[in-house]
């Protein structure tokens, strides 16, 4: 079955937990309408002047494409800052090669379609902050306190001791 979602039915609502500089707003009609993708995750966007979509970032298990629909953005990757404007379409890599950010520096509204893979899981790492978060359940950690897989674990046979004394 199709469904069209009409371009003058939009209702952008502000993403929950959001700070200053990253007020992103999400069309929330694809929900309205009952649209649950299987395999195919998309959303149109609304950037608003001084604001960023999302901090600095790129995602280990995800590839993303953005469509500019409307307006025009700075875009900041790996290689540098550049202009983006309504009718290019961006595509991010998985890994640290497509990190990428996106900065309303327009008085006007930026609108795009940002779609992306899922797998139903993924790991996002952010440079400026050294964050790693861990999706869908948001724990987030800092990518410099890396362990040794067996840290920690050296008492294992106190551990066992322990629980052969219990039976």
């Amino acid at each position: 079955m199709a469904t069209i979602i009409k371009s003058e039915v939009k209702d952008f609502q502000p993403n929950p937990n959001k700070i200053d500089g990253f007020r992103l707003l999400t069309d929330r009609t694809r929900e309205a309408m009952g649209i649950t993708p299987k395999w195919l995750n998309f959303d149109v966007r609304q950037l608003n002047p001084r604001e960023c979509n999302a901090a600095y970032h790129f995602h280990r298990y995800a590839e993303e494409l953005f469509i500019i629909q409307q307006g025009a953005a700075k875009l900041r990757t790996p290689q540098g800052v550049e202009i983006v404007k309504s009718g290019d379409i961006i595509f991010f890599e998985a890994g640290e090669t497509g990190a990428h950010q996106l900065y309303n520096h327009t008085e006007e509204p930026c609108i795009f379609l940002d779609i992306r893979t899922y797998i139903g899981h993924d790991i996002c790492e952010y440079p400026d902050s050294n964050n790693i978060i861990i999706v869908p359940n948001g724990e987030t950690f800092k990518r410099d306190e890396q362990h040794n897989y067996f840290e920690g674990e050296e008492g294992i046979y106190d551990i066992w001791n322990k629980l052969n004394k219990s039976e």
